[in-house]
Formats: structure tokens, C-alpha cells, sequence
């Protein structure tokens, strides 16, 4: 059983998401009318459960989307889309209390659950040498530093030796934290050994951390003897495209360390990742996806409160799955942990934009981290960073016009 909140954009939305669990589609009108409430979806719900949950959100003013068979139990299983207030919700879980029957104990955990996560706003990643970074106030940005030979974005690409001006003007220009990578990642690529990926990265972590003490360095890697050599060398976060697939070693070397860890989501491996990816449902999938590793990464030692979520945009999506995630950061927010969104530059904009080339897809960056900002994503990983913090400081005073009073 898996839950996650759903704010729907225009009716058509609302309608492909009915029409994905069975629904009567001659309720979309009622349900439309509720569309601005942000809805909370239950996957795979014994269906007497789900006619239970219903008749009790009538009574309190909501609602809640069901299989058409639901009423004649047609099927035995299927989702729910509860409409209703943080209000409605509390009196359904105190009902669900006394109902201890169909699967309605888990149900009512699910919601508590959920609403506890997307009631908290503040996170703080716990840092080496006692020192912190605090989520949630204000969208961080955290700049690339690509140490490749064959980054998808050719003027990212930097080598350890001269990665040192680059980082100072990344800093310089209002960089929050610093992403470095040695291993490209790009739709078709293949992977390096850890001894060349080492051989890039120590060196460079070692030369920012020996000259700007305090900026905290995440480290993007998918090896556990990478992600260690890194560690001894400064850096503070280790960033994992694979979340935590193709590495066992990595959880624990992560847990001993006692940093904060980014888990992305990936489907399949970069070199054929784009081959004509599916999903049943995204953001059901992806949420599964998220509880299964954070598990691991916690089976492992490491604190939940010290996780980081990415849902891997450009990485086994389609430019529909990629711009659905990038305008429905709501659906994670069920988990309670910050949320990385990594779109600069990346090919979904330009599809979009009918743009082959990289270096014609900063606008459309711009405006996807207005977005990001916008819903409170709590960091951007980007390749632009001047650009990119006015951004992120414009929308947030737009945002937050009472601070300059």
C-alpha cells in the first residue's frame, strides 16, 4: 500500500488519472469541481475498504474517486483518490480508529503518514566537522562541477586540475553547495572504473575543500570505494544516480561515514535507460521505488532524517514523464523528506523547444526552476549558476513579498 498527494492541473489531468483506476468517468464534472483541493491517492485498497472511506468523507463534505466496480465488488482491490480538507482527513483517521477491519488500520496509517510528511518544512542535513545545511526556508542551488571528458553539456566539463576558478566562481556567484562528478551520466553512456573516477575527483575535492572550508561538497557517484576515497578527501554528501542499485557496499559506506545521502530514482542503467521507457502509474512506481531504497539505506544506518530524494529527471522518463515530475513536486511530499530536482539543461526542454543543442536550452531551465522554487523544492542542481540564483531569489521574494517590508 502505497500513498501520495496529487494537485491537478486542468480537468484533462484529472481525467487520464480516473480514467487510469477505473473510475465512472460520468463523475469527472463532480470530481472537477473539487480539483483545487490536493487530493491524496491510495494504491491497492480492498474495495470494502474503499466503498467505506467514501460513504465517510460524504459525510464530512468530501469525497473519494473509486473503480467503477467498487460498489459491486466487481474487483477486489483497487485505489482511491480522497478529495478532501487536512480537516476532513483528521476526522477520517478518527473514525478509521474504531474500524479495525479491511485493511482501514493500515489505511489510516497511510493518511497520518502522509499528512506528517507534508507537514514538514524544515530539514537539517547534518555535515561533517559539526557543521549543517538547512532545507526548506529558501530553495538551495547546487552548482555541477563536471570533472568529464563527455558530459552531455560540453562547457560544463572541467578537469581536477583547473576545476578550482570555476568553483570559486560558482561560489562567487551564490553557489549553496557543490555537485561533483567524474563518471558521465548521459542517456547512452557507459560507466569508468573507480580508479579513474578516484583519480579525477580526490584531487579536486581536496584543492575546494583545502581552499573553501566551508562549502559543503556532494560527491555524485554510484561506487562505494569512490564514495569512500571521497569522504577521507572533504566531501560532505554523496549524491547516488543509481539509488543505491548498483553498488550493495554503498548504503554502508555512506552509514559509516555519517553523511546525507541523495537517492535518485532510475529506471534500468544510463547506456539504454531512454529505450522506450513505461510506467503503469509514475508517481506510484516512483513513491514505491523511493520507500523500498530508503528502507535499504536505513537497514544500512543511515538516519532517514538524512535523506535526500531525486526523481531523476531525464533518467528512464519520457518528455511527458519528465515534465509531469517537473510540475508535481506534491507527489513525494507523503515521504517527509526534501526533494533535489536535477533539469538543467537536459533533453526533455528540448523536446519541447525542438533544440538539439544543450546550449540553447538555458531559458528553459530558468523557467523549470521558477517552477522547482514556485512548489518549494528544496534544492536545484544546476550548470548556470548566476543565472539560476536570480531566479531562485526573484521567485522566492515574489513568494515572500511580507520579508521586504
Amino acid at each position: 500500500m502505497t500513498a501520495w498527494f496529487h494537485r491537478f492541473n486542468s480537468t484533462e489531468e484529472l481525467k487520464n488519472t480516473l480514467e487510469e483506476m477505473g473510475c465512472d468517468m460520468g463523475a469527472l464534472p463532480y470530481f472537477d469541481d473539487r480539483r483545487q483541493v490536493t487530493a491524496l491517492r491510495i494504491a491497492d485498497v480492498d474495495t470494502r475498504a474503499a466503498n467505506a472511506l467514501k460513504q465517510e468523507m460524504l459525510s464530512r463534505g468530501g469525497d473519494v474517486a473509486v473503480h467503477r466496480h467498487a460498489i459491486d465488488r466487481g474487483v477486489e482491490r483497487c485505489d482511491c483518490l480522497i478529495f478532501g480538507t487536512k480537516k476532513q482527513l483528521r476526522h477520517l483517521t478518527e473514525k478509521l480508529s474504531a474500524m479495525a477491519y479491511w485493511g482501514l488500520p493500515e489505511i489510516k496509517q497511510e493518511i497520518e503518514g502522509a499528512m506528517a510528511g507534508l507537514s514538514r518544512k524544515r530539514h537539517i542535513l547534518n555535515l561533517p566537522g559539526g557543521r549543517a545545511l538547512e532545507l526548506g526556508k529558501k530553495t538551495k542551488l547546487m552548482a555541477i562541477v563536471n570533472l568529464t571528458e563527455d558530459s552531455f553539456f560540453a562547457e560544463s566539463r572541467s578537469s581536477s586540475t583547473d576545476c578550482l576558478k570555476k568553483v570559486e566562481t560558482m561560489i562567487d556567484q551564490g553557489a549553496d553547495i557543490l555537485d561533483l562528478g567524474a563518471e558521465s551520466t548521459r542517456p547512452g553512456s557507459s560507466p569508468v572504473d573507480s580508479d579513474t573516477e578516484i583519480s579525477r575527483l580526490v584531487p579536486a575535492v581536496e584543492a575546494i575543500r583545502r581552499e573553501y572550508p566551508a562549502i559543503p561538497i556532494s560527491v555524485d557517484t554510484t561506487k562505494s570505494s569512490v564514495a569512500r576515497a571521497c569522504l577521507d578527501s572533504g566531501a560532505d554528501i554523496i549524491n547516488d544516480i543509481s539509488g543505491l542499485g548498483f553498488d550493495k557496499e554503498l548504503p554502508e559506506a555512506v552509514a559509516k561515514a555519517g553523511v546525507p545521502l541523495v537517492i535518485m530514482h532510475i529506471k534500468g542503467v544510463p547506456r539504454t535507460m531512454q529505450e522506450n521507457p513505461y510506467y503503469d502509474c509514475l508517481p506510484g512506481e516512483i513513491c514505491r521505488y523511493f520507500e523500498e531504497r530508503i528502507d535499504l539505506a536505513v537497514k544500512a544506518g543511515v538516519p532517514r532524517d538524512q535523506i535526500v530524494l531525486d526523481p531523476g529527471i531525464g533518467f528512464g522518463k519520457t518528455t511527458e514523464h519528465n515534465l509531469t515530475l517537473l510540475g508535481h513536486n506534491e507527489f513525494f511530499r507523503s515521504l517527509g523528506l526534501p526533494i533535489l530536482i536535477g533539469h538543467s539543461r537536459k533533453s526533455v526542454f528540448g523536446a519541447v523547444l525542438g533544440e538539439s543543442d544543450p546550449a540553447n536550452r538555458l531559458e528553459a531551465t530558468l523557467a523549470a526552476t521558477a517552477l522547482c522554487v514556485w512548489q518549494d523544492v528544496e534544492i536545484v542542481r544546476v550548470h548556470d549558476v548566476r543565472e539560476n540564483r536570480q531566479v531562485i531569489d526573484t521567485v522566492w521574494a515574489l513568494k515572500n513579498a511580507s520579508s521586504f517590508a
